[in-house]
């Protein structure tokens, strides 16, 4: 059997995004963590198409992806990666599930408070006691770009730093930075708000054939 994929590498880099650029005007906002909840929890479900760049220490880019992801309240969350190869992770709320075609494997971990805190299920969790978890900080950026800056107050947080823009009320890019100073960037594009999404769209199909591999095994 292969080695394991780590899931942090697949869900904690799974959300950032590039700086917005080209804006001059400036100004805190005054409650931004009520704020952010707000626009979070609007979201009662969520798509997009992305590009994910992760960047070393060094600035130098080691890894792109493309892909598609789904989040729907509560608790349901389906990403999958197309290239440059495929992985699909989906969550229940209760569980993850790693499916990796070429490793012929799926791994199946709980959602503990560590891994439910993630950006990732940002958009699937609860998010209305953010400044319990988070140190947050806002920003406007012009007329309707809005700026977030999440900092765990958990010193084992699996991320250092998380940002999140908006452009009006539509989420458009993150960044996420890790202990290692490893900053991923994703972009989003192809955005659907608040659409019709049937719950078997959060489950995993896969052959019989594949190990299933649990927490602790």
């Amino acid at each position: 059997m292969q080695g394991l994929r780590p899931l942090s590498a697949m869900i904690v880099l799974a959300f950032s995004a590039v700086p917005v650029g080209g804006v001059n005007a400036e100004e805190t906002i005054d409650n931004p963590a009520a704020e952010v909840a707000s626009l979070l929890e609007g979201y009662r479900s969520y798509e997009a198409s992305f590009i994910q760049i992760v960047v070393n220490e060094n600035g130098n880019e080691v890894q792109e992806s493309r892909g598609e992801l789904k989040a729907k309240r509560p608790g349901l969350f389906y990403w999958e990666t197309t290239s440059p190869h495929s992985q699909f992770i989906a969550s229940n709320g209760e569980t993850v599930e790693v499916y990796d075609p070429d490793l012929e494997q799926v791994t199946v971990h709980s959602l503990d408070e560590r891994v439910a805190t993630t950006p990732a299920l940002l958009l699937s969790g609860e998010v209305d006691n953010l400044d319990e978890s988070y140190k947050v900080t806002g920003r406007k950026l012009g007329e309707n770009t809005r700026e977030f800056t999440l900092e765990p107050r958990d010193q084992d947080s699996l991320f250092v730093s998380l940002r999140l823009t908006f452009s009006g009320d539509e989420l458009q890019e993150m960044r996420m930075r890790d202990s290692l100073s490893q900053l991923s960037v994703l972009s989003f594009n192809n955005i659907r708000v608040n659409g019709a999404i049937e719950e078997k769209a959060f489950t995993l199909d896969y052959p019989d054939s594949v190990d299933v591999i649990r927490d602790g095994a």
